[in-house]
């Protein structure tokens, strides 16, 4: 299978709407991915337009159960992910959408190209600022599983962030090789997307709509607890205040 992402080009209908997209295309091939203690998956799917896609595809019955998220949740998660960072204004997560494929319902995100060797730590020095508003957001999202390598370098230089079926938990479990910043005060970019976001998930409005249909009642609630925090502290959570992920890559 070639590896061809959808990119944003006339060429290929990138002034239509992505993650449409993603969610109405034909899967033609469907290949399992190495490593993970979960199924996923590499779909090819053409697309209306006649473009071919390439995606990761995480069904909900390939999930392991896990003693600490409720079983057939992760695939969820993803989404919400993609939902916050896109309200948030941090377009570092690839498009996710769910739909129905060959191993049934799941997330389908955007593949990308990059190279498997360039992960955070060697990334971070160049990319500071990106991986700032990143680690603002394993924080706001309490993300359990920040590896090195679900850090990637697409081929335009843009930092992307994937694998995020373990956010949102209730309970505290940042886990994350993040910790570059750790105590240093947020800066002001950061803080005042983070109260934008706090007006639009207190409305749910737009995108945040969704929301309710991917977490719990107490999972919103911890999200919003989180937020306030961050807001009151504006500084990066302490190296105490979490874990690292092992293995980290």
């Amino acid at each position: 299978m070639e590896h061809n992402p959808l990119r944003h080009s006339a060429a290929d209908g990138g002034s239509q709407d992505l993650p449409g997209l993603l969610e109405r295309a034909e899967i033609t091939t469907c290949s399992a991915l190495p490593r993970g203690s979960n199924y996923t998956f590499l779909v090819e799917m053409r697309a209306e337009t006649g473009a071919i896609l390439c995606g990761v595809y995480k069904p909900k019955d390939g999930e392991a159960p896990l003693w600490d998220f409720p079983s057939g949740t992760l695939y969820k998660r993803e989404r919400a992910a993609y939902i916050v960072a896109e309200t948030l204004g941090w377009h570092f997560i690839p498009p996710t959408v769910l739909r129905n494929g060959p191993q049934g319902v799941g997330s389908v995100q955007q593949f990308i190209e990059h190279d498997p060797q360039n992960h955070y730590f060697l990334l971070k020095d160049k990319h500071a600022a990106e991986f700032r508003r990143m680690c603002a957001f394993d924080w706001l999202t309490n993300n359990a599983d920040r590896k090195a390598g679900h850090c990637l370098l697409g081929p335009d230089d843009h930092v992307w962030g994937i694998d995020h079926g373990l956010t949102f938990n209730a309970a505290p479990k940042l886990c994350t090789v993040i910790w570059d910043f750790a105590d240093q005060p947020i800066t002001d970019d950061i803080l005042k997307d983070l109260e934008a976001f706090g007006a639009t998930l207190q409305t749910l409005d737009g995108a945040i709509t969704e929301l309710p249909q991917l977490l719990s009642p107490s999972e919103i609630s911890a999200l919003k607890q989180r937020l306030e925090l961050i807001l009151a502290r504006k500084r990066f959570p302490g190296q105490h205040e979490g874990r690292v992920p092992w293995p980290w890559l």
